[in-house]
């Protein structure tokens, strides 16, 4: 993984962070957060897996459900947001669209990847923090921005 700063504009950061084959896409986004001790912040990317593992949020039995790929797949479109845990820690939740080979694609929650060949991030952090907080009716860490 490489990283550079590309703005820092009053608190507001913006960052490219490249990931290279064989990365975690958590495991990097986890240890970038990290390092730039990150609280509120959204990104962008764009590259390819060559695996992953999606899930789908089941409402009704208020679980996810697992959609592995194991196949190389474009990322179309990847976009998520860092915020704090309850328990401090920096808490990444992503969402992806990825492109099949024949042109069909798969969307939801993205738990983890590998990259090959790259993944581009662009991430821009916010002066302000945010906060998840449990919330009893779907049993998820969902951002309350009152908090």
């Amino acid at each position: 993984m490489q990283s550079k700063l590309l703005a820092d504009n009053d608190g507001q950061r913006t960052f490219a962070v490249v990931l290279e084959t064989g990365d975690s896409v958590l495991a990097c986004l986890s240890d970038f957060a990290e390092r730039e001790r990150l609280t509120a912040s959204q990104f962008t990317a764009i590259g390819a897996f060559s695996d992953a593992e999606m899930r789908y949020f089941d409402w009704e039995a208020k679980a996810y459900c697992p959609i592995p790929v194991r196949e190389q797949v474009e990322v179309a479109s990847l976009n998520g947001d860092v915020a704090l845990a309850p328990d401090g820690n920096r808490a990444i939740h992503m969402h992806a669209v990825l492109g099949r080979r024949d042109g069909s694609a798969i969307a939801g929650h993205l738990a983890d990847a590998h990259v090959r060949p790259t993944l581009e991030i662009v991430l821009t952090e916010s002066p302000a923090h945010l906060s998840k907080t449990h919330d009893p009716a779907t049993g998820l860490m969902l951002i309350h921005p009152a908090k």
